[in-house]
């Protein structure tokens, strides 16, 4: 029986270019996930898009001298292509400037606020006298009091993930002019996550099978007592306060309203297919399943505020995973857009195919601990791996079945060693089905991988090409098995590598079609000649 599942991926900030680490990090887990559940019969929708109300952005349009919507028309069209050139298959992308998402935000603003988890608090907040305003709290910036990161912004910490206020850092100062930052009194509206810790920490005891840095982090951060979080701001720019009463000059908070656009992206692909109701079967019905693809450095708003505040709005789904993947590091560094610390994500796609940078960079998936990658070890995947292991079986196995086609037997009979590598197949399928199901992707991509070697061993050792020469009928047979486990592992990596999967997949005819399963391959039915899948890198 399919199931209803709500892919929904962390929101990039239209504040400048994404680089590998923003894709290996989120995006195209999610993607090869949503894919594979897509194949297998799931009803999937994948959601997403833009930040635009991110504080990055005011900052980037500041130093620029330019409105905030001009840096956001600007990186939306870039994200755009990106999903484009990397074949990323939303079902909605959107943006949080839409109608649509800030009338979802406002209602949820207020029903959470009926339900009697927001109140009005004073709070103290940073502020700059020169520039005579309140700071949004990525305008600050100081020194961690957990781990002493001399960088820490105003609300997080990028090098431990502890969230944190302006006031706590040590030092701080402002992101504007480097000035020491101020601290004055204002009036702001708090979601009371301390009414709400002993559900959270219950329902995180009912997680099995999350990451262990994940359920980790969240049930550490939960026992420690959650505190109040302002989610309204002293802002010019952002989603306007509902029913305000606290006087001009602040907004929603955005940490508040980008969560709720997985709600928002989900109504809005509804009302888009002309089924405005659709969204309910994602997160009403209790047997839909819910999966957050986001960096570890969103853990605590995805793991915790989060399901906090579908708690306090009652009734909707909570998620089913977090399967937050940890950093993609650069010479031991963070990779980073704000800091520019990587290689933009432009810069590869000008010189790679999408599959191999989509294969590279699963193979090498910070899922349980951060992952250093170097373009060298990149290169060394997509030859000695691509290249050399994949590309290269389905060129020599195509070259000798279309070279010997006349010379091909259809009554042959396959013998133990043929059905053995097809047994392999079978287990292969179901392996990686588990895997992926359990969001272990860098081991299902390996598995695959490593039944493409056993198809390599397999041929090296029944030798078709000279096998031919003498005993056409017993080629014959070794050809159609290592086409039918090469045309099994074009599915098994289409998740991963979809538009050269989809080249080996539609050059073999076939008697049925399964989308996750070993395909019957015609008996005597000729191949179309694909040419090489890959390029190798000097």
């Amino acid at each position: 029986m399919s199931k209803n599942i709500l892919v929904s991926v962390a929101w990039p900030y239209a504040s400048g270019s994404r680089h590998l680490g923003h894709i290996g990090g989120a995006y195209l887990p999610a993607d090869i996930f949503a894919r594979y559940n897509r194949m297998i019969g799931n009803n999937v929708i994948m959601v997403s898009g833009s930040d635009v109300h991110g504080t990055p952005i005011t900052v980037r349009a500041d130093d620029e001298g330019v409105e905030p919507i001009e840096i956001v028309k600007r990186y939306h069209a870039e994200f755009l292509s990106y999903w484009e050139k990397l074949n990323i298959q939303w079902d909605n992308y959107t943006t949080t400037m839409t109608d649509n998402h800030k009338e979802v935000t406002q209602e949820m603003f207020l029903k959470i606020k009926e339900n009697g988890f927001i109140e009005k608090n004073k709070s103290i907040q940073a502020f700059d006298p020169k520039e005579n305003k309140f700071l949004p709290d990525r305008y600050v910036e100081g020194e961690c009091p957990k781990c002493n990161y001399l960088e820490a912004r105003g609300d997080q910490c990028d090098s431990c993930g502890i969230t944190l206020d302006p006031e706590e850092l040590i030092n701080p100062k402002s992101k504007i002019n480097g000035n020491p930052a101020e601290f004055k009194e204002t009036e702001h509206y708090f979601l009371k996550l301390s009414a709400l810790n002993d559900k959270l920490a219950d329902w995180l005891n009912t997680k099995k099978g999350w990451r262990p840095h994940v359920i980790n982090f969240s049930k550490s951060f939960v026992d420690e007592g959650l505190q109040d979080r302002a989610i309204t701001r002293d802002l010019d720019w952002g989603i306007e306060i509902p029913d305000n009463e606290l006087g001009d000059g602040k907004k929603i908070y955005v940490w508040f309203e980008a969560v709720i656009g997985y709600l928002s992206a989900s109504k809005e692909w509804a009302i888009n297919n002309g089924t405005p109701e659709a969204w309910k079967d994602f997160w009403l019905d209790k047997n839909a399943e819910s999966y957050y693809f986001v960096g570890k450095d969103n853990v605590p708003f995805h793991a915790i505020i989060w399901p906090a505040m579908l708690f306090a709005y009652g009734d909707l789904n909570l998620p089913t995973n977090v399967p937050a993947n940890q950093y993609i590091l650069i010479k031991g560094e963070k990779a980073s857009a704000s800091r520019g610390v990587g290689k933009t994500l432009n810069d590869y796609l000008d010189e790679w195919n999408p599959d191999s940078l989509r294969y590279s960079l699963a193979s090498i998936l910070p899922e349980q601990n951060d992952s250093e990658i170097s373009e060298d070890e990149m290169i060394r995947r997509n030859n000695e791996e691509l290249v050399a292991a994949w590309g290269n079986l389905v060129q020599r196995v195509f070259s000798q079945y279309i070279n010997n086609f006349d010379d091909l037997d259809t009554t042959f009979e396959y013998e133990k060693i043929d059905e053995d590598l097809l047994e392999g197949a079978k287990n292969c399928f179901i392996t990686t089905g588990e895997m992926i199901e359990k969001v272990e992707l860098k081991s299902s991509l390996q598995n695959v991988m490593a039944y493409v070697n056993s198809i390599n061993a397999y041929l090296n050792e029944t030798e078709p090409w000279k096998v031919i020469k003498k005993d056409k009928k017993r080629a014959s047979a070794i050809l159609h098995c290592a086409i039918t486990s090469i045309d099994a592992c074009a599915t098994m990596f289409t998740p991963f590598m979809p538009t050269t999967s989809k080249i080996v997949s539609d050059a073999i005819q076939k008697e049925n079609q399964n989308s996750w399963g070993i395909n019957e391959i015609k008996k005597g039915a000729p191949l179309k000649n694909i040419g090489h899948l890959f390029k190798k890198f000097d």
